[in-house]
């Protein structure tokens, strides 16, 4: 009888064991959730942010395959190892808010745990103490033969209602493994995430560097449209001056290439028509028209600041604030051509896109650029990396040189 009374203390003495969470580098990262509502939702962004990179990452995958032309193949292959590189950071991102879950929830089991646990220990020890009494000491105590019957059926009736009451923290004890192996898997898929992360933005900066080789080849007028870029960033005094002089640019670049060319000369010059210089009918500059059709965010991660939010020192966003993963990879809005790309004050890094139809588009918070003034971009293109220390991506888009809300216009 003493050893049914033994049986459920073992369960009732197993300590609640802790998964190592990989590091303090990790334990400082959830620590950024608030409370589970934080962590469930940050769950959910990047779950929704995987799947959107996967997506967009294959179909440039298979336009890269389809591509005849080298330029073109090259272009889209960083695009989609940029999309990639996005799936993975999404999916650690991922990772982390669900270890935070899990973590969250065993620590609230834990607590109940040690309430429940804490009266029926007692309880037990004091069971167990009565029930390893010798038979043979109780026949010599006057009474205590009697008492030892009275002892043997109160815990004929009380063990099983003790093993009842106990079943319910067992359940418990056994949720908590659960949740340790749910913990030790998430953590496993983490690392793996991280793995991927490294060997495809190794993949990228591999790529990256045979298109710098071969863009060298051409480079004159690039650099030469790059160092007329400083030299206005250095002029103005505000982005919404740069854009406008990098707009009036823009605009006088494309009434040059609307030009017509040099004329042939007839073979009978005496029965041409002449027409005066300046009398042909330019071709107008178009004005802004329908919005880039491929326009995406630039980054993964959480909005700090909406179009037209109010800050605390009352100046108004014109665009969107979002906060990223440190190093986060930054791609191309939409499809477009780069009319700035580097440091201004106050912003670290930042990156100007002209796009079709007098629409621009503004990234700051580079901690590096990866493109050159001129280049042609696709939508999703590598732009650079964001900062390491408390990163904020902004991204303005502009229509005729008017801020607009960027969210209006994702594809």
């Amino acid at each position: 009888m003493a050893h049914r009374a033994i049986r459920f203390i073992p369960a009732l003495g197993l300590t609640f064991a802790t998964v190592a969470l990989g590091g303090m580098a990790l334990a400082q990262r959830l620590d950024t959730f608030s409370d589970p509502g934080d962590a469930r939702a940050a769950l959910q962004r990047a779950q929704q942010a995987a799947r959107g990179a996967e997506s967009r990452g294959a179909r440039l995958e298979a336009a890269a395959l389809a591509a005849t032309e080298a330029a073109e193949k090259t272009a889209r292959q960083g695009a989609a190892l940029a999309a990639r590189i996005q799936q993975a950071e999404a999916q650690i991102a991922a990772g982390e808010a669900r270890i935070a879950l899990i973590d969250d929830q065993r620590q609230r089991l834990g607590r109940r745990l040690a309430e429940r646990r804490e009266p029926l220990l007692r309880l037990t020890a004091a069971l167990q103490k009565l029930a390893r009494r010798p038979l043979a000491l109780s026949a010599l105590r006057p009474g205590s033969l009697r008492e030892t019957v009275y002892l043997r059926a109160m815990l004929e009736t009380t063990i099983p209602e003790v093993q009842t009451r106990t079943a319910a923290l067992r359940a418990e004890i056994g949720r908590g493994r659960r949740l340790e192996a749910e913990a030790r898997a998430a953590l496993t898929a983490l690392n793996a995430s991280e793995q991927e992360l490294d060997t495809r933005r190794e993949r990228l900066l591999a790529l990256e560097s045979r298109q710098r080789i071969e863009s060298r080849r051409a480079s004159g007028a690039a650099d030469r449209e790059a160092e007329r870029a400083l030299a206005l960033a250095e002029e103005t005094r505000d982005l919404d001056t740069l854009i406008a002089r990098l707009d009036d640019a823009s605009a006088l670049r494309r009434e040059l290439a609307d030009l017509p060319g040099p004329i042939i000369r007839p073979p009978r010059p005496r029965d041409s028509t002449v027409v005066a210089a300046g009398l042909a009918e330019a071709t107008p500059t178009p004005a802004a028209t329908a919005p880039p059709g491929d326009f995406q965010l630039p980054v993964i991660g959480r909005t700090v600041a909406g179009f037209g939010a109010v800050s605390a020192a009352g100046l108004v966003s014109s665009g969107l604030s979002i906060a990223p993963r440190e190093g986060a990879q930054v791609i191309a809005p939409a499809s477009g051509r780069v009319a700035f790309a580097g440091p201004y004050r106050g912003y670290e890094r930042i990156v100007i896109i002209e796009h079709d139809g007098g629409w621009t588009s503004l990234v700051t918070g580079l901690a590096r650029a990866d493109v050159a003034v001129g280049e042609t971009l696709l939508a999703g293109s590598p732009l650079g990396v964001a900062a390491v220390d408390s990163p904020v991506v902004t991204l303005e888009l502009r229509r005729a040189g008017e801020p607009v809300n960027p969210l209006d216009y994702l594809s």
